[in-house]
């Protein structure tokens, strides 16, 4: 059984930079989706990113292209989200989340889409101010 707790969080002004880490405890296979996932107050959940952990580059939704990065550490089995030229329209619960189902890059971005992930973290919030 997998675990996921997120760090990073924080209160950041615009245009900083905050990196996020999701540590997972279990096994994360070779072929499975993380990802990265936000709520704002009053709003849905929406999918930020994945990965599909057999290889390929991350996915991103287009609010965040060009700002944020996925990345991940194998050796440490911590999944990491950059976030860089924060906007206070990015202020949200950030979550991660994994699923042991993936098999393309774009499979586990349908998955993102689709918020059906396996296994959710409790979230870290991100403030930012203007």
């Amino acid at each position: 059984q997998v675990q996921l707790v997120e760090s990073g969080g924080g209160s950041v002004q615009a245009g900083g930079s905050l990196r996020l880490s999701c540590a997972a405890s279990g096994y994360i296979g070779s072929s499975d989706c993380m990802g990265w996932f936000r709520q704002a107050p009053g709003k849905e959940r929406e999918g930020v990113g994945a990965i599909y952990t057999g290889g390929g580059s991350p996915l991103y939704a287009d609010s965040v292209k060009g700002r944020f990065a996925i990345s991940r550490d194998n050796a440490k089995n911590t999944l990491y989200l950059q976030m860089n030229n924060l906007k206070p329209e990015d202020t949200a619960m950030y979550y991660c989340a994994a699923d042991p189902n993936g098999y393309s890059g774009s499979w586990c971005y349908s998955l993102l889409l689709k918020q059906a992930f396996n296994t959710w973290g409790q979230g870290t919030q991100v403030t930012v101010s203007s």
